[in-house]
C-alpha cells in the first residue's frame, strides 16, 4: 500500500469503531507506532447508515478529525458502495458494520482492496425461513467458505478482534511454546465483570452487556451450547444458561457458558482438538437470563443497554485467554485490560480496546505485510503467511500472563455442570 493511503471504515458510529479510531488517533502522534508513517498521510472515509453528531467524533479524534470524510450509506446498497469505492480509491476497507461479509468482501476483492472484519455477518443466513436460529453462526460460516475460495484478488482477515482474533494468535502462540506436546483441548475463556462503578442505575429487566447487547443475546439465548470434537460441530440441545463449565487459570477460577464462535470451528478444524468459547459476563446479566430459561423470548425483549462509560462510570475488568489441556495439566495465556484504564487512555470499555488492538493488528498487517491474496482467520494468516500479527498487537495490547496448572479439570464434559436455581 502507498504511502497516501485511503482507508474506509463500515459501522463508525458503533463502539468499536470508536475504540479503533482512538487507537488510530494515538498512532498519528508516536513516531514510533508501526503504522505511524502510514497513517500519518491517510484520508479516512467513515460509513455508517446514521452517522453521529460531528461533535461525537471531535471528542475523541483532535489530531484524526481534519482526515475523516464522512457518509451516511445503506451497505445493503451495492451499487452506491461499490461507486464510493471507485471515486475514493479506497485501499483498505475495515468492517466493523452488521452488513454482509460476503457481498462486501466481494465488492472489495472486485477492486482489488484489502479488507479486515471482526465477525462474520450474513444476510442470507438471517433472513433464511427454514434455519433455527441456534445454528446461525455455522450457517454464516457455511456460506463464508463456500465463497472464500473466490476471494482471489484481494487480502483479507476476516475476524481480526478479540475472539475470533487474539485469541487465535494466542493458542498458536502457546503451542509454539511447546512444540512436541500436543495438547487434546483448546478452550477460549472469557470472564467480564465489568459493571456500573454505581449499581443502584442498573434497571431490573435490562440486559446489561460491554458490546452489542442484541448480539450477545444472538449466542447467549437463541443459539445451543456448542463445541468441536474430531472437527464435527457438537450442539448441545439445551439452553446456553442451563450449564456451566469450569475453567482454571492458576489462581482465577469461574464457571463459563458454552457459547459459539468463530475460533471455536476453526481451531478444532485446524488442529484437531476439542474446542469450545466458554464465557462468563457480569452477574446482573447472568441472574437475569437464568431466571427466565422458561421463556426466551421474554428475554429478547428486556431493555438492553451498553455498558459505556461515557455515561456512567465502570468498573470491573475483561479477561480474555487461551486454555489447552493435556492428559495430566493444562496450559493457559491471557489478557486483562480494566475499564477505568482503558476510558482514561482510550475513551472506551475494555471488551471494546481488546477487540480494537486486535483490528489495529490485522491493518498493520495488512498494510506493512507481504500477504499473499486470499483470505484469512487469523490463524490460518500466522501458519500461511509471513505477518507479524503478534508483534503489531502487542503495541497497544503489551500484557499477557502465561501459566501452568498441575493438574486438569478434563475435557468440556467432565468439567460441565448444570446451573442451579436457588
Amino acid at each position: 500500500m502507498k504511502k497516501d493511503a485511503v482507508i474506509t471504515l463500515l459501522g463508525s458510529s458503533g463502539g468499536v469503531a470508536k475504540a479503533v479510531l482512538s487507537i488510530f488517533n494515538k498512532v498519528i502522534q508516536d513516531q514510533d507506532d508501526p503504522i505511524h508513517h502510514v497513517l500519518i498521510k491517510t484520508r479516512f472515509h467513515l460509513i455508517d447508515i446514521k452517522q453521529k453528531e460531528l461533535s461525537y467524533f471531535e471528542s475523541f479524534l483532535p489530531q484524526l478529525i481534519d482526515r475523516i470524510t464522512f457518509h451516511e450509506m445503506n451497505l445493503n446498497d451495492l451499487k452506491l458502495f461499490k461507486k464510493h469505492l471507485e471515486q475514493t480509491n479506497t485501499e483498505l476497507v475495515i468492517d466493523v458494520s452488521r452488513a454482509d461479509s460476503v457481498e462486501i468482501l466481494s465488492c472489495c476483492n472486485e477492486f482489488g482492496i484489502k479488507y479486515i472484519s471482526t465477525a462474520l455477518e450474513s444476510s442470507l443466513s438471517d433472513e433464511a425461513e427454514t434455519l433455527n436460529d441456534g445454528f446461525l453462526l455455522k450457517e454464516r460460516l457455511r456460506v463464508y467458505e463456500e465463497n472464500k475460495n473466490t476471494f482471489k484478488n484481494t487480502s483479507a482477515i476476516i475476524g481480526s478482534g478479540m475472539n475470533p482474533g487474539i485469541v487465535q494468535w494466542m493458542a498458536i502462540d502457546l503451542m509454539n511454546k511447546f512444540p512436541f506436546e500436543k495438547p487434546l483441548a483448546c478452550y477460549i475463556v472469557e470472564h467480564d465483570n465489568s459493571f456500573y462503578e454505581n449499581p443502584t442505575l442498573a434497571q431490573k429487566n435490562t440486559v446489561y452487556t460491554t458490546w452489542s447487547p442484541d448480539c450477545f443475546l444472538e449466542e447467549a439465548v437463541t443459539s445451543y451450547p456448542m463445541f468441536v470434537k474430531e472437527n464435527i460441530p457438537i450442539f448441545l440441545y439445551d439452553d446456553v444458561y442451563s450449564v456451566e463449565f469450569k475453567v482454571t487459570l492458576g489462581k482465577k477460577i469461574f464457571y463459563g457458558c458454552l457459547m459459539p464462535h468463530e475460533e471455536v470451528f476453526i481451531i478444532g478444524r485446524l488442529f484437531n482438538l476439542e474446542s469450545g468459547f466458554l464465557y462468563r459476563v457480569n452477574d446482573h446479566t447472568t441472574n437475569l437470563i437464568r431466571n427466565h430459561l422458561n421463556n426466551s423470548a421474554e428475554i429478547l425483549d428486556f431493555d438492553k443497554k451498553l455498558l459505556d462509560p461515557s455515561t456512567a462510570p465502570l468498573i470491573g475488568e475483561d479477561l480474555v485467554g487461551v486454555l489447552l489441556v493435556y492428559p495430566d495439566k493444562e496450559r493457559f495465556v491471557y489478557n486483562v485490560m480494566n475499564n477505568q484504564n482503558a476510558y482514561a487512555e482510550y475513551g472506551t470499555n475494555a471488551t471494546y480496546l481488546q477487540v480494537a488492538c486486535g483490528v489495529y493488528a490485522g491493518v498493520a498487517s495488512l498494510l506493512l505485510d507481504s500477504i499473499d491474496n486470499g483470505a484469512y482467520f487469523v490463524d490460518e494468516l500466522l501458519l500461511n503467511t509471513n505477518s507479524q500479527y503478534g508483534t503489531y498487537l502487542k503495541s497497544h495490547m503489551p500484557h499477557f500472563i502465561y501459566g501452568e496448572n498441575a493438574k486438569s479439570d478434563g475435557s468440556l464434559l467432565q468439567r460441565m455442570k448444570p446451573y442451579k436455581q436457588n
